[in-house]
């Protein structure tokens, strides 16, 4: 029989009584921004009619969700009355006795988690690290400053608990990101419940146009040999063709079709050094039509014939080695 609550709406968290040690048996501790977190209590707990836990308190941080019944916690020397949707956090040191109401009892997810500063070193390499830092420190700041009283879970932290649950029961590829991105989530998720509009941070932005370019260019490089024109790469881009060629003309490159023509004779003068291939071959290779096309154009940007080149090349190879061969 499936179990549901006071509204006969069904019991989501009803499955996590199967294992209710699950997430604790997992050896849970990993970074964020410049923070270790270790998970040490993670459960769904039942509180039968009328139970009372005494006066107590922890080393550290822990998160009571109440997804079904009423209660009462005391958090210092103030009551509150807790109901289903409610959460609460408790912080190092903080003390509180909690009681569940004599005729319904409470349900309780519960996270224990140690939250320790790590020492410092540099925020990131350019791949985001420095945005998580930010998150973190900014989140972890209205966790230590956290109210002592109830809120609602207005942003559905409960659900995590669900989540990391149903991953540890998968056992699928990417259980464990799920599960850690649990933990996380209920942390920035209690933070903004609480924290009203006083912790919003601006988000990241990238220099859109220069963010523009770089894809541009990109493509072109990844299809060069095929017969691309301006506008196909716009629109990949999602610009007008006018739009890219000033971005190009913006950033020093005279134009697309000069840009295109150079980076193919570039890979065409690396061939030439590299390999025995014939000039038709090479030329197939880099998108030039046929061998004669790419003489006028080689001759006219380089200044010798691609024949020339390459014997320039590797003359300049032998006179390096002293005139050995190998």
């Amino acid at each position: 029989m499936i179990r549901t609550d006071m509204n006969h709406h069904p019991y989501p968290y009803a499955v996590m009584k199967e294992k209710p040690d699950a997430l604790e048996r997992l050896e849970l501790q990993f970074k964020w921004g410049r923070y270790g977190l270790r998970v040490l209590r993670w459960h769904l707990t039942t509180f039968e009619p009328g139970l009372v836990i005494r006066f107590h308190k922890h080393s550290e941080f822990e998160f009571h969700f109440v997804p079904r019944g009423k209660g009462t916690v005391t958090l210092i020397d103030t009551a509150y009355k807790l109901e289903s949707g409610m959460f609460y956090l408790t912080g190092p040191g903080v003390v509180h006795r909690q009681t569940s109401e004599a005729k319904t009892g409470m349900d309780e997810l519960c996270l224990h988690i140690d939250i320790q500063r790590l020492e410092d070193g540099p925020a990131g390499s350019g791949w985001g690290e420095d945005w998580e830092v930010r998150e973190s420190e900014s989140c972890v700041h209205v966790l230590k400053h956290f109210p002592l009283r109830p809120f609602l879970d207005r942003h559905d932290a409960m659900s995590c608990f669900l989540a990391a649950y149903e991953a540890f029961r998968s056992g699928d590829i990417g259980a464990y990101t799920t599960i850690r991105q649990s933990v996380i989530q209920i942390l920035i998720r209690a933070a903004k419940a609480a924290g009203g509009p006083d912790v919003q941070q601006p988000l990241p932005e990238r220099d859109i146009q220069a963010h523009r370019l770089r894809m541009a260019l990109q493509y072109i490089r990844d299809n060069y040999a095929n017969p691309i024109t301006l506008q196909e790469v716009a629109d990949r881009i999602q610009i007008s063709g006018r739009q890219l060629q000033r971005l190009l003309v913006k950033h020093g490159i005279v134009s697309f079709s000069s840009y295109l023509e150079d980076f193919r004779l570039q890979r065409i003068c690396e061939d030439l050094t590299a390999t025995a291939d014939t000039v038709e071959a090479i030329a197939g290779r880099h998108g030039f039509a046929n061998s004669n096309y790419l003489y006028r154009v080689f001759k006219r940007k380089i200044g010798v014939t691609p024949l020339a080149y390459r014997a320039g090349q590797s003359g300049a190879a032998l006179r390096s080695s002293g005139g050995r061969t190998s």
